[in-house]
């Protein structure tokens, strides 16, 4: 079976852009990024960042910095790993190491933040490139409406909601995964498989379950002639680096090999689970949608490319990524749309949409266009450009209509730029603390203290940290209540410590 990519076995092992036409991509892939830095860092700004996940990676990259393990205080102290917890043995995200560097150009949580942005437009120009070379080999039309088709698909992928959320939800991994995942895709339509095995091993230095990835995409080499072996490599790769992180490396770091195991329906651990989902399919399969609230999150997915993306076995790359969410049982937070879980497939899903665009204009071409002589709509005969832009100006518009719904909306609005009365009561609450100094602080002024101080969470169980900035104005994360958040403040009174700053919704506290 031939690839559904493959065809334009390029010569040149390097990805190279028409001089005349790389102003489209590559300004596209600035105007985002400069929209996702003025986001994330207004956003942080406004104390809209989390301890939960922004600090976490602040301080593990500040270690890579400094040529240290990835040590995170904060994640190892909250989840009862110690102090010296190394971040690796929470995930295997050795790739975050490149981001050391960018440390000393400027010390703090922006860093990652504007990392990050670049991070995902600058996967816009090589999937211009990509998506312009699966209509080159799917349909017959001409270059202005490859280009038209492919920039289309490229504004759709920047705006989509996936995306727009993990810029939303402070800085994680998954920045890596759009670049790396769509330059894998152009080294296999380059016919380089000594490229697409390197590709690989980087996406395996991002999280232990790219495993899943190698996986897929192995998957759908089997389906391709002269790529067969390839393809049973990266599967049998996959298997083995998520056994291999999860069972050994992880708990060599100090971390658990269970500790993210969300299948307890179907079983204790890996092997139960398969032999389970093999004895019991449609208890397996009636996972899918169990809780219901996994139910919206496949809609919203798939409605990314108006559910184009199941034209195409491309899809196939994505699937076993997108089983790990949905057959979990446990772990809510991966059903949530407001995080950055489904930004680890969006540019997959994408990519196979430009395939079904192609299948689908082919289709209706040969069935109302000019060689079958039928003049279908409103009297004009069709054609695969036509189609092929209609289709793709669809999903740009239904990636439009959707911004007002998610975080992105927010940037149209006031208040985004406003600077709230309990922003300038943090700001003057933390102006209290001093540098250098051990701090608990609550969830959502942890990020503005990170970058000068040692910055523990301001949990539910006392740290007796010298410095303490608790909120009292609103609910923060990890407290139940705000009853426990006051009756915390009321034990630290009585354990000796002394209130430095009370400004109604943030109070500093201090003990020698």
């Amino acid at each position: 079976m031939h690839s559904l990519l493959i065809g334009c076995r390029l010569r040149r092992s390097v990805i190279c852009f028409p001089r005349r036409r790389v102003s489209i991509q590559w300004l596209l892939a600035i105007l985002l990024a400069a929209i996702y830095c003025i986001y994330s860092l207004l956003a942080h700004s406004r104390f809209k960042t989390s301890a939960y996940d922004l600090v976490i990676f602040d301080q593990a990259v500040r270690s890579y910095a400094e040529l240290s393990p990835p040590i995170s205080i904060l994640k190892g102290v909250h989840n009862n790993f110690g102090p010296d917890f190394v971040i690796l043995g929470d995930h295997w995200s050795p790739i975050l190491a490149l981001l050391g560097p960018l440390y000393w150009l400027h010390d703090g949580p922006e860093t990652l933040l504007v990392a990050q942005a670049v991070l995902f437009a600058a996967a816009v120009p090589v999937l211009y490139k990509v998506i312009t070379t699966v209509l080159l080999q799917r349909t017959d039309v001409g270059p202005s409406i490859r280009r038209a088709v492919a920039g289309t698909l490229c504004v759709s992928y920047g705006i989509s909601w996936p995306v727009i959320e993990a810029i939303a939800f402070d800085f994680h991994e998954v920045a890596f995964v759009p670049l790396l995942t769509v330059l894998l895709v152009e080294r296999f339509q380059a016919g380089k498989h000594s490229h697409v095995i390197l590709v690989m091993l980087a996406l395996l230095q991002v999280k232990e379950d790219m495993g899943l990835l190698a996986i897929g995409f192995g998957t759908y080499l089997i389906g391709v002639r002269a790529w067969r072996r390839t393809g049973a490599f990266l599967i049998l790769l996959g298997g083995a680096f998520i056994y291999v992180t999860t069972q050994i490396l992880i708990p060599l770091f100090g971390g658990r090999s269970n500790y993210y195991w969300a299948y307890g329906a179907l079983g204790s651990n890996i092997r139960e689970s398969l032999s389970y989902a093999l004895t019991h399919p449609l208890y397996a399969v009636s996972q899918l949608w169990t809780p219901s609230s996994k139910v919206p999150l496949i809609a919203l997915t798939l409605g990314v490319t108006l559910f184009l993306a199941l034209f195409s076995r491309i899809a196939i790359i994505a699937l076993p990524l997108a089983l790990e969410r949905l057959l979990a049982s446990s772990f809510p937070n991966w059903w949530e749309p407001k995080y950055h879980y489904t930004a680890f497939i969006v540019i997959i899903l994408f990519i196979a949409a430009a395939d079904g665009i192609a299948r689908t204009a082919g289709v209706i071409d040969k069935r109302y266009g000019q060689a079958s002589g039928r003049n279908a709509f409103i009297g004009t005969p069709v054609t695969q450009g036509g189609v092929a832009i209609g289709i793709a100006s669809a999903i740009c518009a239904a990636n439009v209509i959707s911004v007002p719904f998610f975080s992105l909306g927010t940037m149209f609005s006031k208040g985004f730029y406003e600077t709230s009365g309990r922003a300038v009561a943090a700001n003057h609450a933390l102006a209290a603390v001093p540098d250098s100094v051990l701090v608990e602080a609550s969830n959502n002024l942890a990020p503005a203290l990170s970058g000068r101080t040692q910055t523990l969470l301001w949990d539910r169980t006392p740290r007796w940290a010298p410095w303490v900035v608790a909120d009292v104005g609103a609910k923060s994360f990890p407290f139940t209540s705000m009853q426990e958040q006051l009756s915390r403040v009321d034990l630290l009174r009585r354990s000796g410590y002394r209130q430095i700053v009370d400004t109604g919704d943030f109070i500093v506290l201090h003990r020698n």
